[in-house]
């Protein structure tokens, strides 16, 4: 690693790495947001949002990160660039995801009872459900958008060839 202060192959000379950090230590703002690949006023917004909570402040409250956090920032542009999310529609898919882990842990939980199982499987399937048919807005309007796509290409290359230049 080069020496404090001096940026590696590939990052900008004011983007200099940051320090190494041992395993489960909190990492400021400015190397979450590096390691995260975004900007620290993403990070605060995604806090403002309610979609990251920080998991923890130094006494001067300035924000640490976990590996967690950062995971979570990574899930974040995913579903951004994988599904085109909207950051209201992530904080929706982000809740659900929380509360499902929540939910896991009730039902493993030795103590609780067949009905509460029951009751558990039934608000897991509404979630799953819900996200189901986020999903496939997005699909559907993904859909319509190549088709008109397709069309365009047809009447410019139907174009092409009245014009004798064939595509």
């Amino acid at each position: 690693m080069p020496a404090s202060g001096t940026a590696e192959p590939g990052l900008a000379p004011d983007r200099a790495a940051p320090p190494e950090e041992e395993p489960g230590q909190l990492v400021g703002i400015g190397a979450a947001a590096l390691r995260a690949g975004v900007s620290e006023r993403a990070l605060r917004y995604y806090q403002e949002l309610g979609l990251l909570t920080p998991s923890g402040c130094t006494p001067g409250g300035m924000r640490r990160y976990s590996e967690a956090d950062l995971a979570r920032v990574a899930r974040i542009r995913e579903l951004q660039a994988l599904l085109g999310l909207n950051l209201d529609e992530i904080a929706a898919v982000l809740r659900n995801e929380d509360r499902s882990a929540e939910l896991k842990a009730l039902f493993l939980d030795e103590k609780t009872s067949t009905e509460e199982r029951r009751a558990i499987a039934t608000e897991s399937l509404s979630m799953v459900q819900e996200l189901r048919a986020t999903v496939e807005a997005k699909q559907m309007a993904l859909t319509a958008f190549l088709e008109d796509l397709d069309a365009r290409l047809a009447r410019i290359r139907a174009v092409l060839e009245d014009q004798g230049q064939g595509a």
